[in-house]
């Protein structure tokens, strides 16, 4: 049985049992403890539940953790694909980046770099402000207190009149047909600001296309994305979901 496949049934173990005990998770699959070991840091390091000593518990699978509590992961995953997603950014260039815990580590790295970002992030514009470079543009309107970001009918209007080099973009589900959000003004303001960029960019860890989380609200198809950054690599079924001309890149081996 490989990780993913572990991972899967993990999940739906804790959607009955709500904790789980690393050791119990070892004999169960039959692997040894620093095997069972990994299978729990990966599901908390990336957010599909929480750790605890000894084991893990399930997070509220019916809805999206807020922004802080997935903020205060520290995931060398999510480093991984900021680290990533930085290659797509580029000097004199203006670029969109949404609100995301991962595009925020993105907004760590590119500090110093003589550009222009335009956000609707709280957290992204708090971290581009600790050097002179980049630019940074924070559109404005009521905030989202609890995932951190700003919207207006205004901003929409703004983004109508700007074009961009590339929108670095997450979300919180990944199906079919498109990437999906739980609120709909977050959908909005993503379509039109991707709608407005010559690459769009999205960031999504592998266990958001089977993610339960409520989001009904479509930000894009899948055709529109020009590059997926992911962590492991994709199945082929997961895979042709997307355009055959969309670079899919994992930063982890299974």
């Amino acid at each position: 049985m490989t990780q993913e496949e572990r991972i899967h049934e993990i999940r739906q173990l804790l959607n009955q049992k709500h904790h789980l005990v690393t050791r119990d998770l070892a004999n169960y699959f039959n692997v040894s403890f620093d095997t069972a070991r990994r299978d729990v840091l990966r599901l908390t390091s990336t957010g599909q539940a929480i750790r605890v000593h000894g084991g893990l518990l399930a997070n509220n699978q019916d809805d999206v953790p807020n922004f802080l509590t997935r903020n205060q992961i520290d995931s060398p995953i999510k480093t991984k694909m900021a680290q990533m997603a930085q290659r797509f950014v580029h000097p004199n260039q203006c670029d969109f980046i949404g609100p995301s815990t991962t595009l925020k580590k993105l907004c760590e790295l590119i500090n110093g770099i003589d550009i222009q970002i335009v956000t609707n992030s709280i957290d992204n514009s708090l971290e581009l402000m600790q050097s002179r470079m980049p630019a940074v543009r924070l559109l404005g309107g009521k905030i989202d207190k609890e995932h951190r970001f700003s919207y207006s009918v205004t901003s929409l209007k703004t983004l109508e009149r700007m074009s961009f080099n590339t929108a670095f973009i997450g979300t919180s589900n990944v199906k079919k047909d498109g990437i999906y959000s739980n609120r709909m003004s977050d959908s909005e303001l993503t379509r039109l600001a991707a709608s407005r960029a010559k690459q769009v960019v999205v960031v999504a860890e592998q266990y958001k296309f089977n993610s339960q989380n409520t989001s009904p609200f479509m930000s894009i198809p899948l055709e529109q994305i020009d590059v997926l950054i992911t962590d492991t690599p994709l199945s082929q079924e997961m895979q042709s979901f997307f355009s055959p001309s969309t670079q899919i890149i994992p930063v982890l081996r299974k």
